[in-house]
């Protein structure tokens, strides 16, 4: 299974193709709008989710609500373009238009600057659009797709926020904390947290840092349920399943850090400390006493709740722009402002847990055959027997 995005910021529309979904599988364009809608909530988001209520086209490898093996084409369509149609347009334009909304002085944090430098614009606007974080609108459709095919296949996931802009919230969570408590509460308000005591607050302290044209970021756990042991490999590096997991968390936009249970913790800690212990009993084979190493074990499942957390940074683009330097003269200047939210970090975990959701769902779809749906769910219901009798 494997997927491609394309499409700009102001661009007519957003694309995503994906091959390799087991053909059977159900889905729908709803199946897939119920994320879109929770990408562009959480409190702090600001004007562009006001133009934009993103609905998914599907235009291809979906026949009578069901998958049919082939490509599956997902669309998304930019209502602003309408405001960009000459400044984005593919086919050529005079002069003066090139200059509207031309961009040259970089912001500090964006790839504008590098991006312009490695490619050789003149007009970092060519690198703005594709490096926004509008992409993750795809990037989240396509793990809308990869979600419903674990839950069919009995496997859940949730994400909420233990840190926001400085205010820790995981001291307040009880272990072990499931699925279906995150989906309970974080999923049920604007914050996506557990633990609402500090929830005013935290409101406060968005607005201050609005007010004073500056952002906030914060970390974001994810947490999966009924992953079966074994996904992933020891014996190369590149099949280590926690790998691809940090690799493709990183590659979000912001996102600067990666950690999978106790995670840094561990190295102030002792060995005592860190491992989890395994017991075995009839009814259930074998588990672990706890889940300190986040459901990891050698790059491999081990059948515990995988926990992993992503660091966003702070928004880059400030209302209180930093300095920077034009690219045309070299003068310095404050950056160049587009539309900027406060935090995107509710929004940020939506992204993040379909990001997670997709790689298991490849890593799935890699160990079992799966030409079809029946045919994997049959092959993981027997690898799960398999292991109960180990």
């Amino acid at each position: 299974m494997r997927y491609f995005t394309a499409g700009e910021s102001h661009g007519p529309r957003l694309t995503a193709i994906i091959e390799g979904v087991p053909a059977g599988l159900p889905l729908l364009a709803e199946d897939i709008n119920v994320e879109l809608k929770r990408r562009q909530g959480g409190y702090g988001r600001g004007g562009r989710m006001k133009i934009e209520s993103d609905q998914v086209e599907i235009t291809s490898g979906v026949r009578h609500g069901k998958t049919i093996g082939s490509p599956i084409t997902l669309s998304v369509i930019n209502r602003d373009f309408k405001n960009w149609q000459q400044i984005m347009a593919a086919e050529e334009v005079d002069e003066k238009v090139k200059k509207q909304r031309r961009l040259t002085k970089p912001r500090p944090g964006h790839a504008d600057l590098v991006g312009g430098m490695k490619y050789d614009f003149d007009d970092l606007r060519n690198v703005l659009e594709r490096s926004s974080a509008r992409e993750t609108t795809m990037r989240v459709a396509v793990g809308a797709v990869a979600k419903k095919l674990l839950h069919e296949l009995g496997i859940e996931i949730a994400n909420h926020v233990v840190n926001f802009g400085g205010f820790d919230l995981s001291s307040a969570l009880t272990e072990p904390l499931s699925v279906d408590q995150i989906k309970e509460t974080a999923g049920q308000n604007d914050l996506s947290v557990v633990d609402l005591a500090k929830a005013d607050e935290i409101r406060t302290y968005i607005d201050d840092i609005k007010k004073a044209g500056d952002t906030i970021g914060g970390i974001v756990e994810v947490r999966v349920e009924n992953v079966p042991a074994g996904l992933g490999s020891y014996v190369q590096f590149d099949r280590k399943l926690d790998g691809k997991i940090a690799a493709n968390v990183v590659s979000i936009n912001a996102f600067k850090g990666v950690e999978f249970g106790l995670g840094f913790e561990a190295g102030k800690l002792k060995g005592s400390q860190v491992m989890d212990e395994i017991v075995w009993n009839e009814t259930d084979g074998y588990s672990r006493k706890s889940d300190r190493l986040g459901g990891f074990e050698g790059g491999m499942t081990n059948g515990q709740q995988i926990i992993v957390r992503g660091v966003m940074k702070p928004i880059p683009t400030l209302y209180k722009p930093l300095m920077s330097v034009d690219t045309q003269t070299h003068e310095p200047y404050k950056a160049s402002v587009e539309r900027s939210d406060p935090t995107a970090l509710p929004a940020a975990g939506v992204v993040m847990e379909n990001v997670v959701a997709t790689v298991l769902a490849q890593e799935i779809c890699e160990k079992f055959p799966s030409d079809n749906f029946a045919e994997l769910l049959s092959a993981l219901t027997s690898y799960q027997k398999r292991l109960e009798e180990y």
